[in-house]
């Protein structure tokens, strides 16, 4: 054969023996032809699934080398799947599969059925039972509850204190019924013990509810003439028995009844039972008196009218009444001159002057 035949068996490309690129040239590795670089628009063609070990890097790039062939019946599907080619250049990549077994997602635990030994008081491999939140500490059926399981002794004392309570409750609430109430056979025959349960301390006043409350300040000041350890008389200033009481109301949570009501009930007390011109009107106008002297002079022993040792022999009061102002988107013109109304002098009993004088003793 002529060297003009076997060069036209020789494939396209390869290099006769003894002639062609050095060894070491780029391209060549032994003096086997290695392929060029590949044109932009050839995909990598990727290697099967079941080609794995060190030769598929040589084996694809064989398959890559060598043209098509037909497929023959000895080749099987492994031949077939190494020498095909890919039919189009933008074949999406296959996406991987998932992991069967070992990169499986944890499952949930599943609840436990039962409780462990010790927590809840049950065996181990026991199922604790369902209920409430201190379901276990309600009382079995049987148990007595409240007064009953208290002693015998101990339900009767509360059971007199129940009645006990529920008598002076309703006989209360009868007394300031008839108090309230138009006058009737009861409150002619026991007005007295009616009057006697209410004062003073329970009295009723409807001036809140009236179509015309109370819009006036009223000042109770009282002043004295006393006697003094040397033997002389001298007469003190006014003192404001009405600011005093404002002064112990003021900024205290819980002011006591007699700071709030005993100096104003027991003036309105005098003012119902005395005319214009301080002249007492049925049989409470001496007791309205009486009353309203007693808590004067307690007041000016307290405030040490005179000085140490000092007697108080007669008292005096007075009254300031002023109209309150009214609002400024109001029309009403009312007067800022107080309203003066000054009381006889009383003398004062040596009753009234004892020691033991106390709040308690001026009802």
């Amino acid at each position: 054969m002529d060297a003009r035949h076997e060069d036209s068996e020789r494939e396209p490309g390869s290099a006769a023996p003894g002639e062609g690129t050095p060894a070491g040239a780029p391209g060549v590795t032994g003096g086997t032809p290695l392929p060029g670089p590949r044109p932009a628009h050839e995909a990598a063609p990727r290697p099967a699934p079941e080609a794995t070990g060190p030769d598929t890097g040589a084996a694809e790039e064989d398959a890559a080398e060598r043209p098509a062939e037909p497929e023959s019946p000895e080749s099987g599907p492994v031949a077939s799947a190494a020498s095909q080619e890919p039919t189009s250049a933008t074949a999406a990549p296959a996406l991987p599969e998932e992991p069967t077994s070992a990169t499986a997602a944890p499952a949930f635990p599943e609840e436990p059925t039962s409780a462990p030994a010790g927590l809840d008081g049950t065996e181990s491999g026991t199922t604790a039972p369902l209920g409430y939140p201190g379901e276990d500490d309600c009382p079995g059926d049987g148990v007595p509850v409240g007064l009953a399981a208290l002693s015998l002794r101990s339900q009767i004392a509360a059971a007199l204190a129940l009645a006990v309570v529920a008598v002076v409750a309703c006989a209360h609430l009868g007394m300031v019924f008839l108090h309230v109430a138009p006058s009737n056979t009861v409150t002619k025959q026991h007005g007295r013990a009616i009057d006697d349960w209410i004062y003073p301390e329970f009295e009723q006043n409807w001036k809140l509810f009236a179509p015309n409350p109370l819009q006036q300040d009223i000042a109770v000041q009282v002043r004295a003439l006393v006697r003094t350890e040397d033997g002389t008389s001298r007469e003190t200033g006014w003192y404001d028995l009405s600011a005093l009481d404002g002064l112990a109301i003021d900024g205290n949570p819980l002011p006591s009844h007699t700071q709030q009501n005993e100096l104003r009930r027991a003036w309105d007390f005098y003012l119902g039972t005395h005319d214009g011109e301080n002249r007492g009107v049925g049989l409470r106008g001496d007791l309205s008196e009486r009353y309203l002297r007693r808590i004067g002079v307690l007041r000016l022993h307290r405030e040490h009218a005179g000085g140490e040792g000092a007697v108080v022999e007669r008292l005096q009061f007075r009254s300031l009444t002023t109209d309150v102002p009214p609002p400024r988107w109001s029309d009403e013109k009312v007067s800022d001159r107080p309203v003066v109304r000054e009381l006889p002098w009383w003398a004062v009993p040596a009753g009234d002057r004892a020691d033991g004088l106390t709040e308690a003793s001026t009802r």
